[in-house]
């Protein structure tokens, strides 16, 4: 009998590569740098799918960091019934604000509800739900939710009503609140720099809660000071990756109002 090294279909045939066994091959999949374009060209164009009795969570820190050109757009729009997490509703004229003016807005989940005229009496009236958490829970509560992370415990709160109604256990000595993950239908976030891929750098302290929120958020929308092409920003410096990035709105003529001024007096 001839001995063959090849092997063969019945009959003497080859068998037709990729039925009997898989080809090997070091090539890599080819991709389109345009399916990976996640530019809109407005930001009412990118919040077009956002509808009433959302949950959305939105960066910033006062009126730092804020997606200015986004919320204008969800003013617009005239979206209500929201859910809004964010560590404070802006002031009475700027900011988150503007929708709690316009009524459009539901619940708070936030840390610091000063420099709101509007918060202050719709909370009041019992017109605005709030959840207030410490600052460093809410937070917290941001960043395990873009982790996966359903809850953790915290000392922070044990005593006081922020333990209200909540599971307590005794952790290392120290007693211990369970707090619980938060995610969102929609995250706005503000960057300084951002790629047509969504990769991120963020700026000194505009930086604040917009990392966390970009990967909590089951549609991220960025909107960004200065729009490059992919491949300008150094890797290094990426502050969030456009893997947690859906959709990027190029920003300009940003108003970057300050809630309190001040001066030293002339000598």
């Amino acid at each position: 009998m001839e001995a063959s090294g090849a092997s063969t279909a019945p009959g003497g045939a080859e068998p037709e590569r990729g039925k009997g066994h898989r080809a090997l091959t070091n090539a890599a999949p080819r991709v389109d740098a345009r399916d990976m374009d996640k530019v809109y060209a407005s930001a009412a164009e990118a919040i077009a799918d956002m509808e009433d009795g959302c949950t959305l969570m939105s960066g910033g820190f006062g009126l730092c960091g804020n997606p200015e050109h986004l919320i204008v757009a969800l003013r617009e729009k005239n979206v209500r019934d929201l859910t809004i997490i964010s560590n404070n509703c802006g002031t009475t004229e700027e900011g988150l604000g503007v929708l709690l003016a316009n009524g459009q807005v539901r619940k708070m989940i936030s840390s610091y509800v000063g420099e709101n005229e509007i918060f202050a009496k719709q909370f009041l009236s019992g017109e605005l739900e709030v959840e207030l958490n410490p600052q460093g829970t809410l937070a917290e509560r941001i960043r395990a939710g873009g982790a996966g992370i359903p809850g953790f415990y915290t000392p922070t709160g044990y005593g006081t009503t922020v333990a209200e109604g909540k599971e307590t256990r005794t952790l290392g000595g120290r007693d211990c609140v369970l707090e619980t993950a938060l995610t969102a239908d929609f995250a706005f976030v503000k960057a300084w720099k951002g790629d047509r891929w969504g990769n991120l750098v963020y700026r000194m302290t505009a930086r604040n809660f917009n990392p966390m929120m970009a990967t909590a958020g089951r549609v991220t929308i960025a909107e960004v000071e200065e729009l490059v092409e992919p491949g300008e920003l150094d890797p290094e410096n990426v502050h969030t990756p456009g893997i947690y990035v859906q959709r990027i709105v190029h920003g300009r003529s940003y108003v970057k109002p300050i809630e309190q001024r001040t001066v030293r007096e002339k000598v």
